[in-house]
């Protein structure tokens, strides 16, 4: 199991905290082209990815599950599922992120 993280270390265009709690909180992640959030899971907290700008590709892992998002589409990565974020065919994109119920942690998986 790899270590876990309670700030992730990959580069985005701009991050913004909107709100957080000890059991959740949102975030508004900017990728610029080439940039995306890379492959890890979350050991309570499930991800509700909304897109603000796209478009966009969210990717998960057991079961392996691809979500092409434009502005305005969400989806759902539960607890416990590895999972990717990056702009479709290597573009930027933008999104909110809704995570929660529970203590947040950042758990990287290899690619």
């Amino acid at each position: 199991m790899a270590a876990t993280e309670s700030a992730p270390h990959y580069a985005v265009a701009a991050r913004e905290m909107v709100a957080e709690t000890p059991e959740l909180r949102m975030v508004v992640l900017t990728l610029a082209p080439g940039q995306e959030v890379p492959w890890h899971w979350h050991s309570a907290v499930h991800d509700h990815v909304i897109c603000l700008e796209g478009p966009m590709v969210v990717e998960t892992r057991a079961p392996h599950e691809r979500f092409e998002l434009v502005a305005g589409g969400r989806c759902t990565v539960p607890a416990c599922r590895a999972h990717r974020v990056a702009g479709k065919d290597g573009g930027g994109c933008k999104f909110a992120l809704l995570q929660g119920v529970g203590t947040y942690d950042f758990n990287p998986v290899g690619g």
